[in-house]
């Protein structure tokens, strides 16, 4: 395979880009799922123009600073690896290349300085609420800002929730069926801690011990899907350390964060540490996945009727390929009528800090994302990743319409908390 694509065979994941870039046929099935192409609609803004363009590079025939303004504006949902009838794994190639490119090209001073802010204060959650604190100081000055001053601006909730420490352990309710530890992911514990509350509770419910390691931190997936991957395996080894092996299984409920454990695998090809990242990644699962392998208990049926929208988060339906578990869960609540969106395999324009890098696309995005969403007349939305619920509240408050959007699992905990209310 390696002699037709001429990829430098000390590259870690070389196989693995070889592979995509020569099983693309280019029969364009990608073009209609590819967020960028659909907004913008230039051919090197799509999937199969991508490829073409990182196939130049790494055999040496353009400039990694040619490629780089397509190869920045992908949004990595992997939407084009569900589309693909070659069963192209795109995710292959953009990640490793990322990674390639990172270490050639000479960026700003100004994009060196944001990027550095995002590693530095989103992976921690304490650095990440201080300066969520700062900017909401600035947030008057929002008019006035332009670009990715005013998305970053725009993300930011006008008031921060309460923070409440999770516990180690959180013990479950009657008999134990399983025990699992929880991900307990970076800019949800400030932004949404509640979203980790309610996945307890249900779990609990569900006769599920979960064990919070405090020694777990960030997954990663920011750093390695921004092609900083020293800091990436940074992050993952201190999750090797922080993860017992007397669990059921690692859960998530950040679609974001478990598609960075599964990638594990990919990121520490060929080193001494590829079979325990491999392990991980095999027993990472999001939480719906869990339940619904695991059997839920049924729900009682919600006092009044709800319309509700699901929302795909693309790094748990197209990167992860979970699509059916969600829904099953929340099928399983009497009362709830699962309404679904026109262009679900669209980005909602997120992904990860995409919508602050990128906030020209990713707003026309989220404008589609919310517009998709009121068509289906639905009184509340569901999904299963805080960036989504992010960028989602914000373009939907941008049109007039604030919707409640909930977590997958803070939908099951209401029904589940009805019912507590009701036998106390």
């Amino acid at each position: 395979m390696l002699h037709r694509i001429k990829i430098d065979q000390h590259e870690p994941q070389a196989e693995e880009m070889a592979a995509a870039i020569e099983q693309c046929i280019h029969c364009g099935f990608c073009l209609p799922t590819c967020p960028t192409h659909v907004v913008l609609g230039e051919e090197m803004d799509s999937p199969r123009g991508r490829i073409f363009l990182m196939k130049e590079v790494l055999e040496g025939s353009l400039e990694v600073e040619e490629a780089a303004p397509f190869i920045d504006c992908c949004v990595g949902c992997d939407a084009c690896v569900t589309a693909c009838p070659s069963g192209v794994r795109y995710d292959e190639l953009i990640t490793p290349y990322r990674a390639h490119a990172e270490e050639r090209r000479e960026r700003s001073l100004r994009d060196r300085l944001l990027r550095w802010v995002l590693a530095e204060t989103l992976p921690h959650p304490r650095r990440f609420r201080a300066a969520a604190r700062l900017g909401r100081l600035a947030r008057p000055l929002r008019p006035l800002a332009r670009g990715r001053a005013a998305a970053m601006l725009e993300l930011l909730p006008g008031k921060l929730p309460k923070q409440r420490p999770l516990p180690e352990v959180h013990p479950a309710e009657g008999e134990r069926r399983a025990r699992v530890a929880l991900l307990a992911g970076c800019a949800q514990q400030v932004l949404a801690p509640e979203i980790n509350w309610a996945t307890l509770r249900v779990l609990a419910r569900n006769g599920v011990e979960v064990v919070i390691p405090r020694e777990q931190g960030c997954c990663g997936a920011l750093d390695l899907h921004g092609g900083r991957s020293a800091r990436a395996k940074a992050h993952a080894r201190r999750n090797f350390r922080a993860f017992p092996d007397d669990v059921d299984a690692v859960v998530t409920n950040a679609a974001g964060c478990g598609s960075g454990v599964r990638e594990y695998g990919l990121l520490f090809k060929g080193s001494d540490e590829e079979e325990q990242a491999r392990e991980l990644a095999e027993r990472t699962v999001d939480v719906s996945v869990f339940l619904d392998g695991l059997g839920l208990k049924p729900p009682p049926p919600l006092a009044e009727p709800l319309e509700l929208a699901y929302q795909d988060a693309c790094h748990l339906a197209h990167a992860q390929g979970v699509r059916s578990a969600p829904r099953a869960l929340l099928d399983a609540i009497p009362n709830v009528n699962l309404l679904e969106p026109d262009d679900w395999q669209l980005c909602c324009g997120s992904a990860g800090t995409y919508n602050i890098e990128q906030p020209d696309v990713a707003e026309e995005l989220g404008r589609r994302k919310a517009e998709a969403l009121l068509a289906t007349g639905a009184a509340a939305v569901a999904t299963g990743n805080i960036g989504c619920l992010t960028q989602i509240d914000v373009h939907l408050r941008a049109l007039g319409r604030e919707l409640p959007i909930m977590h997958t699992l803070q939908v099951l905990d209401r029904a589940y908390e009805q019912d507590r209310g009701t036998s106390a």
